[in-house]
C-alpha cells in the first residue's frame, strides 16, 4: 500500500511524515522547508506476527508495509505557480490512497499561510489544487484523443467521458464522485490516475490537550469529521509533535507514554487501521520455521488470488488452501493440535479468504 501526504505548509505534514518513517526530513516553522519528495516505508504493526513466529521458531518476520510519499506544502495557486508550484503532485499521481493533513491547533508561534486556522478553507485550497492539477491532465488526453474521434467508435466513446469528468472537475467536484456502470469507462478513470479519484484519509493535527478526548471538544476536528462524513472520507485525529516523540520510543516505553496521555494506539496505528477500512484491505498470514509473514489483499480475494501474492506459480498451479483461524491456531499450540481438532480446513478455488487466516497453499506446476 502507498499512502501520499499533502497539505498546506507548516500545517504538521512533515512533522507526521518523520513520525511515522523515522526518516529525518527536515520540518522547520517556513514554507517549503520539504522540496523533493521523501518517501518512507513504515512495517504495518501486527502483534499476530511475533506470536506465530514464536510458536514456529521461525527464522524471520515479515510485516506488511506501507510506502508514505511526502511533497511540499501546496498553497493557493500553486497550479499557476504560486510557491513551490504543482511540480511535485506527479509524485503522488501513484498512490493508493491520499492522506491530507489539517492544522486543528492554535499556536501563535506557527505561521499559517493565510493568517488563522481554517480547516474547511485549508481543504478547500488543496482540493481545488488537486482539481487543477487533473485538469491538465484530461486537458492533454483530450487533445491526444480528439484527433482520432472522428473515425473510432471507441476514442469518440472516450472522448465523451473526458469531457464529462472535465466538465465535473471545472464545477469544482472531485472525481471520486463520477459513477458509471460502463466497464470501458471505470478502466478508463483507471488509467487517468486522477489525484481528485483517489480515497482520502484526512489527519487532524492537534494540540496535545486535544488528544485524550480524541478531539471531541476541538470545534475544528468537529469541522473536519463533518465534512469527511459528507465525502465518505475517514479522519483520525493525531499530535503530529507527540508522535514524534513516541516514535524515538522502544515498544516498552511507547506502551506506558501511550496509557500517560489516555491514548490506547499511536497516530500510525490510527493511520493503519483507517487506510485498511477505506481501500477495503485485510491480511492473511503464513508462518513457518523459514518465515512467518503478513500479505495484505483486497478484502474479498478468492484463495488462487490471494496466493498469487506470494508468486505467480501458486496461483496458476492452485490446487487447494489448508486454513486455520489465527486465534484457533494459537489456542490449540500446534499446528497439528488444530488438525486434530478439526480447526484445519481444506478450501478450494471459491474460498473466499478472511483477515486473520493462516494458510498454507497446495499448488502444481
Amino acid at each position: 500500500m502507498k499512502l501520499g501526504i499533502v497539505g498546506l505548509p507548516n500545517v504538521g505534514k512533515s512533522t507526521l511524515f518523520n513520525s511515522l518513517t523515522k526518516a529525518g526530513a527536515e520540518s522547520a516553522n517556513y514554507p517549503f522547508c520539504t522540496i523533493d519528495p521523501n518517501v518512507g516505508v513504515v512495517a504495518v504493526p501486527d502483534e499476530r506476527l511475533g506470536l506465530l513466529a514464536d510458536m514456529y521458531h521461525s527464522a524471520k518476520v515479515t510485516p506488511a508495509v506501507i510506502e508514505f510519499v511526502d511533497i511540499a506544502g501546496l498553497v493557493k495557486g500553486a497550479s499557476k505557480g504560486e510557491g513551490l508550484g504543482n511540480q511535485f503532485l506527479a509524485n503522488i499521481r501513484e498512490v493508493d490512497a491520499i492522506v491530507h493533513v489539517v492544522r486543528c491547533f492554535e499556536d501563535p508561534n506557527v505561521i499559517h499561510v493565510d493568517g488563522s486556522v481554517d480547516p474547511l478553507r485549508d481543504i478547500e485550497t488543496i482540493n481545488l489544487e488537486l482539481i487543477f492539477s487533473d485538469l491538465e491532465i484530461l486537458e492533454r488526453r483530450i487533445s491526444k484523443t480528439v484527433r482520432g474521434a472522428r473515425n473510432d467508435k471507441t476514442l469518440a466513446k472516450e472522448l465523451d467521458l473526458l469531457n464529462r469528468v472535465k466538465a465535473w472537475l471545472e464545477d469544482g467536484k472531485m472525481a471520486i464522485s463520477v459513477t458509471t456502470d460502463d466497464e470501458d469507462e471505470q478502466e478508463w478513470l483507471a488509467g487517468y490516475n486522477l489525484l481528485t479519484r483517489k480515497p482520502v484519509i484526512f489527519a487532524a493535527n492537534v494540540a496535545e490537550s486535544d488528544l485524550a478526548d480524541d478531539g471531541a471538544s476541538n470545534p475544528h476536528v468537529q469541522a473536519v469529521r463533518k465534512y469527511a462524513a459528507e465525502y465518505g472520507c475517514e479522519v483520525f485525529v493525531i499530535c503530529a509533535e507527540i508522535e514524534q516523540e513516541i516514535a524515538e520510543l522502544d515498544d516498552d516505553e511507547k506502551a506506558m507514554f501511550l496509557e500517560d496521555l489516555g491514548l490506547k494506539e499511536s497516530g500510525l496505528e490510527k493511520l493503519i487501521k483507517a487506510s485498511y477500512r477505506l481501500l477495503g484491505l485485510i491480511s492473511y498470514l503464513t508462518a513457518g520455521e523459514t518465515e512467518t509473514r503478513a500479505w495484505t489483499i483486497k478484502n474479498g480475494t478468492k484463495a488462487p488470488q490471494a496466493a498469487g501474492k506470494i508468486h505467480s506459480d501458486f496461483e496458476r498451479g492452485f490446487i487447494r488452501a489448508e486454513v486455520v483461524n489465527y486465534q484457533d491456531l494459537l489456542d490449540c499450540g500446534t499446528y497439528a493440535a488444530a488438525r486434530e481438532k478439526g480447526l484445519v480446513r481444506l478450501e478450494g478455488k471459491d474460498y473466499v479468504v478472511k483477515d486473520g487466516d493462516v494458510i498454507l497453499f497446495r499448488f502444481n506446476v
